[in-house]
């Protein structure tokens, strides 16, 4: 399916790398201008000038999302250079670490990781949704996990974080729903980001595992879950609001 975003205004967190850059990259492609929002400055420069080089039109807005008034400038940047904002994609997020009890678990990695993973996805729907209520909709897609969805002894913080996404974009789609604004959820299951080759790093055998552990055998590419993120944020999704969409080659299924 050809997806054509000609002439929206797509937001991005998390763009710098792993699937935020995919998607953005992917925003373009398909048309749209793209405000591609990060810490990392390098990082998301480099998305920015990969979008440019294609034709498109792309702007970088420093933004830690678990910072309101960072949040708020980021849209009021996209929509003073870009006059509106059609898709909001809020993928920026965090691990600080892996494999965690839950009694070993600091009250300041617990803090910082939702004021991020969580807090920062309802501070960015926050500006958004005014937005998007002014100009009579939009689109809102919010990173969640295979893990938000289902239990994993592995880790608590991060999960539980991604569990809260799941409930926030629910209520959000319901409340919103007559207002022209669809939210949904994406949920992958383990992409070849920054995070995984952290992971890689502190687990003996990682790949040989986790493949073994999905049942389409692989991990996935971040363009694959950029592709589903685009079709949510499509008229081909147009019916679609308050899902939790599983992009995780059969992991939750299994």
């Amino acid at each position: 399916m050809d997806i054509r975003l000609d002439g929206k205004v797509a937001l991005v967190t998390g763009g710098a790398s792993g699937i935020g850059r995919a998607a953005a990259i992917a925003f373009a492609q398909s048309g749209a201008s793209v405000v591609v929002a990060d810490v990392d400055e390098k990082g998301a420069r480099g998305t920015v000038e990969e979008i440019e080089r294609t034709g498109a039109k792309a702007l970088f807005v420093r933004t830690d999302v678990s910072k309101e008034a960072q949040c708020a400038r980021m849209v009021a940047t996209a929509t003073g250079a870009f006059s509106r904002l059609d898709i909001a994609f809020n993928n920026a997020g965090i691990m600080i670490s892996f494999g965690e009890k839950l009694h070993e678990t600091t009250e300041e990695d617990w803090d910082r990781l939702m004021a991020v993973n969580l807090k920062g996805v309802f501070l960015c729907m926050k500006h958004e949704l005014r937005q998007m209520l002014a100009q009579g909709g939009g689109v809102i897609v919010n990173t969640a996990s295979a893990v938000g969805l289902v239990g994993t002894p592995n880790s608590v913080t991060y999960p539980t974080a991604k569990h809260g996404v799941v409930g926030l974009t629910r209520c959000a789609a319901l409340q919103y729903a007559r207002s022209g604004i669809r939210i949904n959820a994406i949920c992958p299951g383990l992409v070849e980001t920054p995070i995984t080759q952290r992971m890689r790093e502190q687990e003996p055998g990682f790949d040989e595992k986790r493949a073994n552990f999905v049942p389409m055998g692989r991990i996935s590419a971040p363009e694959e879950i950029a592709q589903a993120v685009l079709w949510l944020s499509s008229e081909a999704a147009s019916y679609v609001t308050g899902t939790s969409m599983v992009v995780d080659g059969g992991w939750v299924g299994r």
